[in-house]
């Protein structure tokens, strides 16, 4: 792992800690942070970030629906813990650790169980919209996500990102200039 993403994760599983400490944690802010991992994983396409981010943006879903059910306190040690290893370079037991955390969730309750991995599978598609909007094909965040290309088209037919188009001058100036280009 890159030292640049280390401190990165570092800095928003930290963050997502002292978050978790509040008596009523603020999933704005954890989504917040969620969408801070994004930039190192369109850039770097790492894996550890697409894998905290999608972690945290759950996390905040699982808050706000179960906020009296959730334990805060199995989250709290396991991120703390996570957080030690990946200090001390040991990304085989961070790993692990994170994956734990996940298995938390899903398991939350029983009611919620498929609720769950419906948040996580539409976490990593909200997630992998905003990698595609960095500039990574379709087809390779789908891949780094592991999430279906077409779930992944899906979401993104529907939403309304606008192309934007920075050149504001008509039809007719456009056409003429690209005739000049063919005199």
């Amino acid at each position: 792992m890159e030292e640049l993403i280390k401190k990165d994760i570092l800095a928003v599983l930290k963050s997502t800690f002292d978050i978790l400490q509040q008596p009523e944690p603020d999933t704005t802010s954890l989504k917040q942070l969620s969408n801070k991992t994004i930039h190192n994983a369109s850039i770097f396409q790492d894996e550890h970030s697409v894998s905290v981010a999608i972690l945290i943006y759950s996390l905040s879903k699982i808050i706000e629906r179960v906020r009296s059910k959730f334990d805060y306190s199995k989250i709290k040690n396991l991120i703390e813990i996570s957080i030690e290893y990946l200090e001390d370079d040991n990304l085989e037991s961070y790993h692990e650790f994170i994956t734990q955390i996940f298995s938390i969730i899903s398991k939350t309750d029983t009611k919620f169980k498929l609720y769950v991995r419906e948040v996580i599978n539409q976490a990593s598609i909200k997630k992998g919209s905003v990698i595609h909007e960095h500039g990574v094909s379709a087809s390779k965040t789908a891949q780094i996500l592991g999430i279906s290309l077409w779930d992944l088209h899906e979401y993104l037919g529907a939403t309304n990102t606008p192309d934007i188009d920075t050149d504001i001058s008509s039809v007719r100036e456009r056409l003429k200039f690209t005739r000049t280009l063919f005199s």
